[in-house]
Formats: C-alpha cells, structure tokens, sequence
C-alpha cells in the first residue's frame, strides 16, 4: 500500500515529466513552425551592440519568421575583422547544428559587412549562407576611418580606402560562391564616405531614400526590401 508521502513523490515526478514533455513539444513545435525560411545571424556595426536589430527583429516576428531562429552576435570592435570572422564562423556553425539546416541567412550593418564577408571569401563560408546582406557596409572602405574618430587602431586601419586589408577581400571576385549578395546604401550616409563604397560588384545593389548611416538598420522600407530578399 502506497503511503502518502510515496504517492506525493508519485504525483511529483509524474507532474514533472509532463513538464518536462511539455516543454520538449513546444520546443519542437516552433522549431517546426517556420520550416520555410532559414535561420538568421544579424550582425551589428562598429562600435554598436546586438540591441540595434530589435526594430528588424520584431518586423520579422511579425511577418511570420519564428523568434527561435532569429541570431545576433555581439564583439568587440577594437578586435580585427579576420578576428571578427572567426567568431562569425563559429556562430553560423552553431545555428547550423542548433537547426540542423545546411545553409543560414546573414544580415550586416556597417563593419559586420566585411568581417562576414571575410569568413565567405576565406573562411569557407560560401557553402554554409544562402542570402548575405550589407547596410551600409564600407566594402571599399571610408574616409571616416583615417580621421582621428575612429579609435580603434586594427579596424579602423581596416576599413581605410586602399588598405591592405579591402585590397585583399575586394580581388578578383567582389561576391564569390553561389551566395546571394545584397547591399543597400544611402545617398545620405554621414558615416560611409564615400556612399557608395558599400555597393559590390556581383550583388543586388539598391540605393535607399536618404537617411542617416544608423537608420538604414531601422528603417521599415529597408526592412521591407531586405525581408523580401532573404524570404
């Protein structure tokens, strides 16, 4: 005959189970809901955090991409973009097993554009994104980063017009693999100088209405190109 302690820890564990099988359907149910659209790594600019994709992030959720696969990635700017490519890679093969999918998206903003362009041209990278996206990107550098400004020595020394670095991420073949590659730049941009650095040869290149280097990551008509691009 159970005694009722025994029967408490019965009902306990049994509750817990539910719990526990509860919350692994769930799980497996988002997981499930938003089979259509590859996972996404959004990655911030120079000197910015994960928290300026919010605005983007919940446009997406509302549009029906699942939360679950939603990725930003955060690093420190005074770090180099080869540095910055490694930590890419690492994210976009973790996504990849989280998911078990073979290719993710990556939307950039600013600096993000080359060190994620890095990993694709050097990292092996081209085999693992299926759209790739840069807002604003100093893909062909920007006088800002030989100003005083800009205090961080290895990026900003990266991102001058004409420097090593660029010289050897633009050679021969701007957008390489079978990635679709998309920018958008604005006539505008107070930080991208000049504007259309950003735009590359090989890639949808679509110039926006005028707005501020941080609005292009903000901006829903923006989004709204770059949602349909990656859907």
């Amino acid at each position: 005959m159970a005694t009722p302690t025994r029967r408490l820890v019965t009902a306990l564990a049994a509750a817990a189970f539910s719990l526990v099988a509860l919350g692994t359907a769930s799980t497996q149910e988002a997981r499930a809901q938003d089979t259509g659209h590859d996972p996404i790594l959004f990655i911030h600019g120079w000197n910015e955090n994960s928290a300026q994709w919010a605005s983007f992030i919940t446009q997406f959720v509302a549009d029906g991409w699942n939360p679950e696969r939603l990725h930003t990635m955060d690093y420190v700017s005074a770090e180099s973009n080869q540095e910055i490519a490694e930590k890419v890679a690492r994210h976009v093969d973790d996504i990849r097993h989280e998911h078990g999918v073979a290719e993710i998206d990556i939307i950039t903003h600013s600096m993000g554009g080359v060190s994620s362009r890095w990993y694709l041209k050097f990292g092996g990278g081209t085999e693992y994104v299926d759209d790739w996206v840069s807002l604003g990107g100093p893909n062909h550098g920007t006088v800002w980063a030989s100003t005083p400004f800009c205090f961080t020595p290895d990026s900003c020394r990266e991102m001058r017009i004409g420097s090593e670095f660029l010289a050897e991420l633009n050679a021969e073949d701007e957008t390489p693999g079978p990635v679709n590659y998309g920018t958008w730049w604005s006539p505008c941009d107070e930080v991208i100088i000049p504007q259309d650095s950003t735009v590359l040869e090989g890639a949808s290149n679509t110039e926006t209405a005028c707005m501020e280097h941080i609005q292009l990551s903000l901006d829903p008509r923006v989004y709204r190109d770059v949602r349909d691009f990656v859907r």
